[in-house]
């Protein structure tokens, strides 16, 4: 595997799990006020586009990595709105 290929890997893990430590906080908390649902929902889109373009390029990490990142930013948005004590919007 060339240079520029773990280069790649290496990126799409490090930003899939950059937001696991606030998934892990949010479940052992429950406190989620400070979360932006509209931030979230646009990173999603954002991220499920490149899924999109991982398709089209035929390329498993970039695909694998960014589903994985709408997973954990779902599951942010599902702990938002089931631990809100506030309206969302």
């Amino acid at each position: 595997m060339k240079t520029m290929e773990w280069i790649g890997i290496a990126a799409g893990v490090l930003t899939a799990a950059s937001m696991l430590p606030q998934l892990i906080k949010v479940i052992k908390e429950k406190h989620v006020e400070d979360l932006s649902v509209m931030m979230l929902l646009i990173l999603i889109a954002g991220l499920g586009l490149w899924v999109v373009y991982g398709f089209m390029r035929n390329d498993a990490p970039l695909i694998y990595t960014n589903m994985f990142s709408v997973a954990v930013n779902s599951a942010l948005v599902f702990f938002r709105i089931k631990y809100s004590r506030k309206k969302i919007v």
